[in-house]
């Protein structure tokens, strides 16, 4: 077992830049797709219904999914529960670009396929939240999360401006293909040159249920009171999100103006602040304590929330969009450290499981909340009453003697 841990230490930074690599090649053809079909039923439709049956269609697979996803990430081998993933996206999406150059180009396959993306992306997030233990070294793991964030905030980045490029001199079929391709060379990058050892519950004979599994993962959550607070705390500040993250461009048409540069730059304000603030978490690490670091990072938000709803010029508006932008990786990144650190190999799958279902659904549950509500008060009254619950929950998290003390380093592995 020594040989085999010496091993993975020498080959980590190998095994993770391959492993990147990857997921950063097929994410940046997903993403160029996921602008293409939105773009596409917005020029076709220009319907607001369309596009929420749209988003309804892109995230309610993935929410349903994730806890059996889970298990499976727990069960089986993650290398290959991420290859099968890329593998169904990759498929879908030749069949959908067939169809579409034969003449069936339908707004309803749009909806089909982004179910599919979403049952996809419903299978590799908990398998690639698991998998990166098994990968790097636990005193490493923050700086890659950073590293990982700040590379899919250039993604988010630069994928839109491709994706609009491309569209103006070619046809979505194009795209379609482009998302296959690369697909496919992450897939043959993880088959062909990523060797990562079995996990000790995928190796043994599965003896217990779908079921019993997916509630051992539960009580696994239960019998951790940290991790019930964790979860608590992340539910409640994503619903507290929801008008910051949604009704941002609203508020820009209705008080800035409704240019397009205006709600372009907003975007760019924000994945420019994202990648800066992986960058920093990945080179800092944040504070000793990731619960302090957390609770940093969500006071950052807070204040910014609350001055998106008071500020009087557009460019002091960029400038407290950026700093969100900045605070939200040193946000995520210690959260999903400490559950990489702190939740034991084999039931990581099925924990990851559960914050993929409270990450997917929580925001648009406030959505639901917000959504309508903004119709009749003002968006700023909703950001600066958000952006001050924000602050009292960062507060009550810095303050949380169970969290704080799950929040402790681990020890460096020698």
């Amino acid at each position: 077992m020594n040989a085999v841990t010496n091993n993975l230490k020498e080959n980590w930074l190998k095994n993770i830049i391959l492993f990147l690599t990857s997921q950063t090649i097929s994410l940046f053809g997903s993403s160029l797709v996921q602008y293409a079909i939105m773009w596409h039923i917005t020029l076709t439709t220009e319907s607001g219904l369309m596009m929420t049956l749209y988003i309804i269609c892109g995230f309610i697979p993935t929410f349903i999914l994730s806890p059996i996803a889970g298990v499976w990430a727990d069960r089986y081998n993650r290398k290959m529960l991420i290859i099968l993933a890329d593998s169904l996206i990759a498929i879908a999406t030749l069949v959908l670009a067939i169809l579409f150059i034969m003449g069936f180009d339908a707004i309803w396959l749009l909806f089909v396929m982004a179910a599919v993306r979403a049952f996809g992306t419903g299978i590799q997030m908990p398998a690639v939240g698991a998998i990166l233990p098994q990968i790097v070294p636990k005193d490493k793991l923050t700086k890659v999360n950073g590293a990982n964030g700040s590379i899919q905030a250039v993604i988010m980045f630069v994928s839109p401006m491709v994706s609009a490029a491309l569209l103006a001199v070619t046809s979505i079929e194009i795209i379609f293909f482009i998302d296959v391709i690369t697909a496919a060379i992450a897939i043959i990058t993880l088959l062909a040159f990523l060797k990562i050892s079995v996990h000790e519950k995928a190796a043994e004979k599965q003896t217990t249920s779908y079921f019993s599994d997916f509630k051992q993962g539960l009580q696994y959550v239960n019998s951790h009171d940290f991790l019930k607070k964790f979860f608590l705390f992340f539910a409640v500040f994503f619903v507290l999100m929801a008008p910051a993250s949604f009704l941002t461009p609203l508020q820009v048409t209705r008080s800035f103006g409704d240019d397009v540069w205006r709600l372009s730059a907003i975007e760019i304000a924000f994945s420019i602040g994202m990648m800066v603030g992986g960058g920093i978490i990945a080179s800092w690490g944040g504070f000793q304590n990731k619960v302090k670091t957390m609770a940093f990072a969500s006071v950052i938000m807070g204040v910014c929330t609350l001055a998106l709803g008071i500020v009087p010029l557009f460019w002091i508006y960029l400038a407290f969009m950026g700093l969100f932008g900045v605070a939200m990786p040193i946000f995520s990144t210690p959260g999903t450290v400490l559950l990489q650190e702190k939740v034991e190999e084999a039931y990581l799958g099925r924990v990851f499981g559960v914050m993929g279902m409270i990450s997917t659904s929580m925001m648009p549950l406030g959505m639901l909340i917000f959504g309508p509500i903004a119709d009749f008060i003002r968006i700023e009254w909703l950001l600066m009453g958000t952006g001050v619950f924000i602050i009292v929950l960062a507060i009550l998290l810095g303050r949380n003697k169970g969290l704080i003390e799950a929040g402790k380093p681990v020890l460096k592995e020698s």
